[in-house]
């Protein structure tokens, strides 16, 4: 159990197996070959989007991680929470990677995610180093 202190309150948050098939069910993929098939995908495509500091997934998040924990909070009180002046959303989204990163159902996938994240991200610094020296 992960805890995040939000206006005061400290709510629990679960980054365990329930919250991996919840987060997996938000976004669906073809599997290359296989006419008609999906594969689950959420949690991986919300780790990208944390990655890029997206803050409307952070709420997701937050709010799936809640699921089946006390208090439940309302999607109203991340929001508010979010939204608040007093909130340092740059740590609050570096607290829920590292939940992410820690968590046994997640923390592959964090990995993974951010390995791919890396790869392409020298490749396309390749590409314009390459680019650059072309035109030089």
């Amino acid at each position: 159990m992960y805890e995040l202190e939000m206006n005061g309150q400290v709510v629990e948050l679960n980054f365990g197996m329930g919250f991996l098939r919840e987060i997996n069910k938000t976004v669906a993929a073809p599997v290359e070959g296989l006419k008609g098939v999906t594969q689950n995908i959420g949690l991986r495509y919300k780790i990208s989007q944390l990655l890029d500091n997206d803050v409307e997934a952070l709420a997701d998040v937050i709010d799936l991680a809640n699921k089946g924990c006390e208090p439940r909070i309302t999607k109203g009180t991340i929001d508010a929470f979010i939204e608040s002046d007093n909130t340092n959303i740059d740590e609050v989204f570096e607290k829920v990677m590292g939940f992410l990163k820690t968590a046994n159902a997640t923390k592959k996938a964090v990995l993974e995610v951010e390995a791919n994240v890396e790869k392409e991200k020298k490749k396309r610094e390749a590409m314009e180093k390459a680019q650059m020296e072309a035109m030089a």
